[in-house]
């Protein structure tokens, strides 16, 4: 996927103006919040468990190449094969080997992120394959030709309405029916979507985790499509980031726990498949040929630097979901695979920080998408740590670099500092008149062109807390 991170600004600014945007946005935030703090009521000592997956992140990537080992001997000796990429190029050009040499026309796909990340869809129809997502929201934006704007509800941006239209386009070409229900629109893509499964030659799915104890893939979903797609075709490819690999069976339990709690507020998805191999003698389903491919693309110089602990994402979406910029903007803003604070990390850091640069701006640093990380990820300070690597390289712009360096100094003489703070109460409350707040102020047009700037309280913190020390008793 075409990185459009550089114009984050446009983007979000037609993002704010887009009404049926906003209504789909304004429906989704309290689902996903309410949903995941009901689940969290039934678990005391959550935090515990944030704190044991964090744990069994940080074991399997200190140990990474040890258990990445593991895992191909396990599945290699299951019958299954894994190949290695270390980019998108490479990881795409494996795939497209393996549909030629099995003589595929069609592929059946389930949801992955990491297919986004590399593009597949893209190199599959450049191939001349017919490829269609298995994922009712996956599809839903196949045919409006869009990337997803969520990692877990990629058509959260659509509305009942814009949905029945596409159906009525791609499925019966007409235009202008009434919106029809939800389980109408599920039944007719199912009714399409069957006869796909049944004459598919290849199906390619992602993974949640990767077990290097028995060389199982997990998958986790809530329709199914993810079994089907593995099951059905003669043959099945998964592609998966290095980063998901963890020890042991054991250490899976924990993680599915605090996944399915954090992304849709269920103790447990619908579905939680263990893949291992390809059919065995006997079996009378799942594919002939089997393969892993394993994707870098970064993952080894993230693990060997400072934003290593990105690499414990589980791809949950809870800071999605929480993040007060991502519920006014929705996912396309951001211009890349990776939306919301995860993005804003994630996207610097694989398509480049000069390419990207509005994004770990992109944050008010409030917090919340870390105190809801189910692995303790820190996303604000990660941010901050981009915020200074764009100043170091430059990047910003030179007002800005200007005025942090005035601030810094300032703020390194405190007299002058305190001096310089009581003036500017007294100033803003000159500028706000009898109206309590500021509508224009110098170099806060950003702020003031939506909204009237508070005033600050009459006295500073410094004075007040003089103040109240002097009256005190000793």
């Amino acid at each position: 996927m075409k990185s459009t991170a550089h114009h984050f600004k446009a983007n979000a600014r037609a993002a704010l103006l887009d009404e049926p945007l906003q209504q789909a946005l304004h429906k989704m935030q309290r689902g996903f919040v309410d949903k995941r703090a009901a689940a969290l009521r039934e678990i005391p000592d959550f935090d515990a468990l944030r704190e044991q997956g964090k744990r069994i992140k940080d074991h399997a990537l200190a140990h990474l190449d040890v258990y990445l080992e593991r895992f191909d001997e396990a599945l290699t000796a299951q019958g299954g094969h894994v190949h290695w990429a270390l980019d998108a190029d490479a990881a795409t050009e494996i795939i497209l080997d393996i549909c030629r040499r099995n003589g595929a026309r069609r592929v059946i796909k389930s949801k992955t992120m990491v297919g986004e990340e590399i593009d597949l869809n893209t190199a599959l129809a450049s191939a001349g394959l017919e490829t269609i997502e298995s994922d009712l929201g996956e599809y839903i934006i196949q045919l409006a030709n869009e990337p997803p704007s969520h990692i877990i509800a990629p058509a959260v941006h659509k509305t009942r309405a814009t949905i029945s239209s596409l159906f009525d386009l791609h499925h019966h070409q007409r235009k202008g029916q009434p919106p029809r229900a939800v389980g109408e629109l599920v039944n007719e893509a199912r009714g399409v979507l069957r006869e796909k499964f049944l004459t598919a030659d290849v199906g390619i799915s992602g993974a949640n985790f990767l077990i290097a104890e028995t060389g199982t893939v997990v998958l986790v979903t809530n329709e199914g499509n993810a079994d089907l797609s593995a099951t059905l075709p003669r043959v099945h490819i998964v592609i998966a980031g290095i980063d998901k690999i963890v020890a042991s069976l054991a250490d899976v339990t924990p993680l599915l726990r605090l996944l399915g709690r954090s992304a849709t507020g269920q103790a447990m998805s619908a579905y939680t498949t263990f893949i291992t191999g390809p059919r065995r003698a006997g079996e009378r389903d799942g594919p002939v040929h089997y393969h892993v491919v394993l994707l870098d693309n970064g993952r080894t110089r993230m693990l060997g630097g400072e934003f290593r602990a990105m690499l414990r994402c589980i791809r949950c979406g809870a800071c999605l979901n929480h993040c007060p910029v991502y519920s006014a903007i929705g996912g396309h803003a951001y211009g890349w695979v990776y939306p919301g604070p995860m993005g804003s990390v994630l996207t610097p850091l694989f398509v480049g920080l000069q390419a990207s640069v509005d994004l770990p701006n992109a944050c008010t640093l409030n917090g919340r998408c870390e105190a809801v990380c189910p692995v303790k990820i820190p996303l604000p300070e990660l941010l901050r740590r981009l915020r200074d690597l764009q100043l170091e390289q430059r990047l910003t712009s030179r007002t800005g670099r200007w005025a942090l360096r005035a601030w810094g100094w300032l703020a390194r003489r405190p007299r002058l500092y305190h001096a310089s703070t009581r003036l500017g109460v007294r100033l803003l409350r000159v500028f706000s008149g009898k109206r309590g707040a500021v509508r224009r102020m110098p170099l806060a047009g950003g702020w003031t062109a939506s909204r009237d700037l508070p005033l600050p309280a009459a006295e500073t913190f410094q004075t007040a807390w003089r103040r109240h020390t002097a009256k005190s008793p000793p």
